[in-house]
């Protein structure tokens, strides 16, 4: 937000449709950053681990705009901040040097930062849509929800089973 712009809430749903705005956001500038990560990564799980979240990334991009279809309304990006600084974050891991499974560890954390905001910022957006009716929304933003924490589960289980041991000797 700039130095002279502010946000402005009469509603819920003024807060509803900021918050779809900026997740929508987040996912497009995602969709750029998971190639990256896949391709600095050693692990191979790892690399099936984010070639398989982007597919479901843009699904999710697909999904946002369906929402603001509900609402009658243009898909429209406002820039998030939050994912933005997550990125430039997964960059420092990108371009760092060094044991490749350290590496790897690092990319993992990265990514799980990045899961993390995605489901706060998805589980608001649930109660939000229920909230103010918008049901088919909530039920569509729910299946992403589930898929950011199995994507978080999933980058759990990959460094608990190989990563972090490799990192670690």
């Amino acid at each position: 937000m700039g130095l002279f712009t502010s946000t402005s809430f009469s509603s819920l749903k003024d807060l509803y449709v900021d918050q779809l705005q900026d997740l929508y956001d987040a996912e497009q500038r995602l969709t750029k950053a998971l190639p990256k990560m896949r391709d600095a990564a050693h692990s191979q799980q790892l690399k099936q681990a984010y070639d398989a979240h982007l597919k479901e990334t843009e699904g999710q991009v697909k999904r946002l705009e369906k929402c603001f279809k509900l609402l009658d309304q243009s898909p429209k990006a406002k820039t998030c901040e939050a994912m933005k600084g997550l990125i430039a974050e997964g960059d420092e891991m990108i371009g760092a040097k060094g044991d490749p499974d350290v590496k790897d560890a690092a990319l993992i954390a990265a990514a799980q930062r990045v899961e993390h905001y995605e489901i706060a910022g998805y589980g608001c957006l649930v109660h939000f849509a229920n909230r103010i009716g918008q049901h088919e929304a909530a039920r569509i933003l729910q299946e992403t929800l589930d898929e950011e924490g199995a994507a978080d589960k999933k980058l759990t289980a990959i460094a608990e089973g190989s990563v972090n041991k490799a990192a670690a000797t």
